[in-house]
């Protein structure tokens, strides 16, 4: 049997040992031609990606990557946006189901952990396909502080301090973990404004661009008081809306 005869069933594994099914879906990640960065620090954890408009008349504001799951935790969905949103959907239904029976939140790794096993799932039966997404899920957790957790199309999910998926995951990567190398060295601890600065600088250094407000979009979850929060619900997750993206790029530019 040649590859192609392989890489037409989900379920057979090739003589190498691999699933090119499963390897064709983390190329339908990159294919999507966007970059997305995730940063935490020490009460703050931050999510950046791309915003592509393909259409002038198109309402921008209708293009999103950024999902809220409950209301501490969002998420960064890099791929194939169809099968991002139907992940979103099962991801929110996983944090209700665990809300309505324990009655309180989930934690970010627990919600991590159980959508990594339905990605395996994936993988291991013939009646359905892996999905073509990476997710980057980030939120508080009551002892540990802010979390990044990523999982890929073939089950697997890690925490991170920094992290990026899409086009350019290799080369922001590269840069985060030069940066954070630096900053063991000096012992800095990102703080809020940090963790934000850190990303917009990861994301504008790989792709090469200054981007303009429109052009990118973020989302924070921070305990930091200079986050703006109702009484007793720190750690919100949200969306920054086109103003304050502005002034962190204007922020970031003039530190240049």
């Amino acid at each position: 049997m040649s590859r192609s005869s392989y890489d037409r069933y989900l379920t057979v594994f090739s003589p190498e040992g691999r699933l090119y099914q499963v390897e064709y879906a983390f190329k339908a990640i990159s294919g999507a031609g966007i970059t997305a960065i995730a940063v935490r620090g020490k009460d703050t954890a931050v999510v950046i990606t791309q915003r592509k408009v393909p259409d002038k008349l198109l309402d921008p504001e209708t293009i999103t990557h950024l999902f809220q799951i409950t209301p501490t935790i969002g998420c960064v969905m890099t791929g194939l946006i169809a099968d991002a949103r139907a992940q979103v959907q099962r991801t929110r239904q996983e944090a209700a189901q665990f809300r309505y029976k324990f009655g309180y939140e989930i934690s970010p790794e627990a919600l991590a952990k159980r959508m990594a096993n339905i990605n395996q799932v994936y993988t291991q039966r013939a009646g359905m396909r892996p999905l073509g997404i990476s997710m980057i899920l980030i939120g508080p957790d009551d002892e540990r502080g802010p979390q990044v957790f990523k999982l890929d199309p073939a089950g697997y999910f890690t925490g991170y301090k920094a992290t990026a998926s899409g086009q350019k995951q290799t080369e922001a990567a590269n840069y985060l973990e030069k940066r954070w190398k630096t900053m063991e060295s000096d012992k800095t601890v990102l703080d809020r404004a940090g963790v934000i600065e850190l990303a917009i600088e990861c994301l504008s250094s790989v792709v090469q661009t200054d981007f303009k407000a429109t052009e990118i979009e973020i989302g924070i979850s921070s305990t930091s008081p200079d986050e703006k929060s109702i009484e007793g619900q720190d750690g919100r997750f949200r969306q920054m809306d086109e103003e304050e993206r502005g002034e962190w790029l204007v922020r970031v530019g003039e530190k240049d």
